[in-house]
């Protein structure tokens, strides 16, 4: 079995990004520069091929299979089931855009209901939190970079957020626009 096979499907399998030395481990090898390569191989190819999928290599060094951005909005309906409801992604997106964050200026910013989405988000691994006097300091996770295929890299996080959001301003703007001329 080819060793590009292998790091190929570990990727496809793991669903969330890979470090190098997994991807070793399952291919058997030990050189990282190797695996780094056999990794770049694939990310060629699926750019070059006309695929759905692509392959990232994060600044971490690590790597991720994951759709093309420009075919999410046609299947995310067909997705198993929703990470979280509005409410509590919306809390996640201000609460990761403005890290580290008083819970309780988040409260007065989202509202009471805040305190539900951070006990939930918490426990799906996706927050920490601080105590520090009566209020608790919030940030996200290296679960949650993963999950969002993120950097770990707090100003990196950031300037991706900001593009993610511009990107979905202009979808909205560009459907309200579509909505008004009908």
């Amino acid at each position: 079995m080819s060793k590009v096979v292998l790091v190929e499907a570990a990727l496809y399998v793991s669903g969330r990004p890979v470090d190098v030395k997994t991807l070793g481990s399952v291919v058997g090898f030990r050189s990282e520069d190797k695996i780094r390569k056999l990794a770049r191989f694939l990310k060629d190819k699926y750019g070059n091929d006309g695929s759905s999928l692509e392959i990232l290599e994060l600044s971490d060094g690590r790597f991720v299979m994951q759709l093309k951005p420009q075919f999410v909005r046609h299947v995310k309906r067909l997705a198993q089931k929703q990470l979280l409801s509005l409410g509590p992604m919306k809390t996640l997106s201000f609460i990761a855009y403005r890290q580290p964050i008083v819970q309780s200026y988040l409260a007065k910013v989202r509202g009471n209901l805040t305190y539900s989405h951070v006990r939930q988000l918490r426990e799906m691994g996706l927050l920490t939190e601080e105590k520090v006097g009566r209020t608790k300091v919030l940030r996200t996770t290296p679960n949650f970079a993963d999950y969002f295929n993120l950097s770990h890299d707090l100003q990196m996080m950031k300037k991706q957020l900001e593009k993610l959001f511009q990107t979905i301003r202009e979808e909205k703007s560009t459907k309200k626009r579509r909505t008004m001329s009908i």
